[in-house]
């Protein structure tokens, strides 16, 4: 006879079977019931016990429906609220609906539970309508938990209107999201292009709060300026900061900041202006803002002014980027002496010159047309530790080949290859110019070729010269060659190089061909220029050909309104109707 151990040891596995019953509500006296039969397990911790045919299935027959396949599922027997989650999980996904467990679910659907199904779930959209299931039908009352993972999850999903439902219910609940998930949800609403929804909700948020601190705020303008919003930034700005905040530093340096890439340099300075009276200090980087603007906008004595005032304030120290900015002012003004006497400011400093520093002096030396200078300062950044960029190698061939040593140039476009470093569009323009007004076509050509195989998006600027070079050669065969290259490459001709083609088949007497370019021209909305049209107009009528220069001519003047601010699309049928005299 078998006996029962009334002590189990601890090893030793037990179930316990709690069954539930729900009035089926059918026939009030059929004495019909569901039963559902939920396993609770405890066990030593190593003990797993495979659950999924007892699990989904099991609760869906026994509330009356047919079993439903469940692909099996390792369940740990310690943790119950586990495989109840997975339950819940499992029968929404498969029906989207739970009413036929309305009465239990309601019972034991906990807020913390209803927040692992979500979880689970793992997909915003389904995450969002089992909220709203779990919230209307089962009357869970969730916590601001689930609502904070619900607000991140549909603003990463691109659903800002979904978002906002939810910040509705949220706050009908009475809750409110803490400064981190407004902040993610205003901004992710400005990234999406809906500033008008992030106003919305921060207007909801004012009715009940008091005020924010600026860090919702600043990265809301951060995300404006970044868009090229400034305008929207600075309306909010002027709405919100005083009653509903207290901006800080950093606010005025986002909104300076995108003042001064916008062009608009004296706002940036009248925020400048009002941060003391906002309690606010500038800090350097405000300061080098502003610089970099002024310098941008061709100011640079203004910029150096705001140099000096750094340096008259103790609590302020320019740092690189403030006698950088300075010295690449001067720089693009040709002003070598000031940019070089910055430079000696900031070595005397203590300060050490970074590669943009380098760069900045190199490339005004070379356009100045001081190579040694400009190679003196390539060999001290080499000697500072700094590598040498594509913008280093650019500003040097540059130099090189406005001064005439076009050799030198090729020389270093060599080392620029044998460093692995990549030419950019610019590079290859600088060169191929350069060779075209040397009469070196050839070579030209073969940089075509490179430009080819390299991960240069090809642009019509870099085709033009060599098109030119080759049709006053009188080669407009491999002219035109080189136009069929630029089109397979995807690469639209312009109208320099319809220009060109127009006047290199005029001279060469191929009236026929000049047309068919002008034709071209009109048929992909390229608008010709007045020069374009003189000159054709011009060799028609020295060719003998006076009916066609009058049509292009009322063309010209009438259809394509020549001389008006914007010409807009040409119409395509006018550019069948030119007759060719062959």
């Amino acid at each position: 006879m078998k006996i029962h151990d009334p002590n189990p040891k601890p090893s030793q596995t037990q179930f316990l079977i709690e069954n539930v019953y729900e009035s089926r509500r059918v026939v009030p006296d059929d004495g019909m019931a569901v039963q559902m039969s939920l396993l609770f397990f405890t066990a030593r911790p190593t003990f797993w016990t495979r659950a999924s045919k007892i699990a989904a299935s099991h609760l869906h027959t026994l509330a009356g429906a047919r079993p439903r396949p469940e692909r099996e599922v390792l369940l740990n027997p310690l943790n119950p609220e586990a495989w109840f989650v997975k339950v819940v999980y499992t029968l929404f996904l498969r029906s989207h609906s739970l009413d036929s467990y309305v009465g239990y679910l309601s019972k034991n659907l906990t807020p913390s539970l209803a927040f692992e199904v979500i979880k689970r779930l793992n997909n915003p959209k389904l995450g969002l309508r089992f909220f709203e299931l779990s919230k209307f039908s089962l009357n869970v009352n969730h916590g601001v938990w689930t609502y904070h993972y619900l607000l991140r999850s549909l603003c990463q999903m691109g659903l800002q209107d979904s978002a906002k439902l939810v910040f509705d219910y949220m706050r009908t609940d009475g809750l409110s999201p803490n400064e981190s998930v407004l902040e993610f949800l205003v901004s992710s609403c400005a990234q999406m292009g809906r500033s008008d929804l992030a106003e919305k909700i921060l207007d909801e948020v004012h009715c009940s709060v008091v005020g924010l601190s600026s860090f919702v705020y600043n990265n809301l303008f951060n995300v404006l300026v970044k868009l090229n919003q400034v305008d929207e930034a600075v309306c909010l700005f002027r709405k919100y900061v005083g009653s509903h905040c207290c901006p800080d530093s950093w606010t005025f340096n986002i909104l300076i900041r995108g003042l001064c890439r916008t062009g608009a340099v004296d706002k940036g300075l009248e925020f400048f202006s009002d941060m003391r009276s906002f309690g606010c200090s500038p800090n350097v980087v405000t300061y080098n803002t502003l610089i970099s603007g002024l310098c941008g906008a061709h100011e640079v004595d203004r910029g150096c002014d705001l140099l000096r005032e750094v340096q008259s304030r103790s609590e302020l120290s320019p740092d690189v980027i403030t006698f950088t900015s300075v010295i690449s002012g001067y720089c693009k003004l040709s002003r070598m002496e000031e940019a070089s006497a910055i430079f000696d400011e900031m070595i005397g400093c203590g300060l050490k010159p970074t590669a943009v520093t380098f760069n900045a002096l190199i490339d005004g030396y070379g356009k100045a047309g001081d190579m040694s200078s400009a190679f003196s300062l390539y060999e001290s950044m080499l000697f500072h530790g700094h590598c040498a960029d594509v913008i280093t190698f650019t500003s040097l061939i540059d130099g090189y080949c406005r001064a005439g040593h076009l050799n030198h140039g090729l020389q270093l476009w060599h080392e620029m290859n044998a460093k692995y470093v990549s030419p950019s569009a610019y590079t290859f323009s600088v060169l191929i110019n350069a060779l075209c007004k040397g009469n070196r076509l050839c070579e030209a050509r073969d940089l075509l070729r490179e430009l080819k195989g390299s991960n240069v998006v090809p642009k019509s600027f870099l085709y033009n010269p060599v098109i030119d070079g080759l049709c006053k050669a009188g080669n407009i065969d491999e002219a035109n060659l080189i136009v069929a290259e630029m089109e397979e490459k995807k690469c639209t001709p312009d109208r320099v190089t319809f220009t060109i083609l127009i006047l290199g088949n005029s001279m060469k007497g191929r009236m026929s061909e000049a047309i068919g370019n002008f034709s071209k021209m009109l048929s992909i909305g390229c608008s010709p220029d007045k020069i374009t049209i003189d000159s054709l107009i011009s060799c028609l009528a020295k060719a003998g050909m006076p009916s066609e220069a009058r049509r292009i001519k009322k063309i010209a003047y009438e259809d394509l309104n020549m001389g008006a601010p914007s010409m807009g699309r040409p119409p395509h049928l006018r550019a069948n109707e030119i007759p060719v005299a062959v």
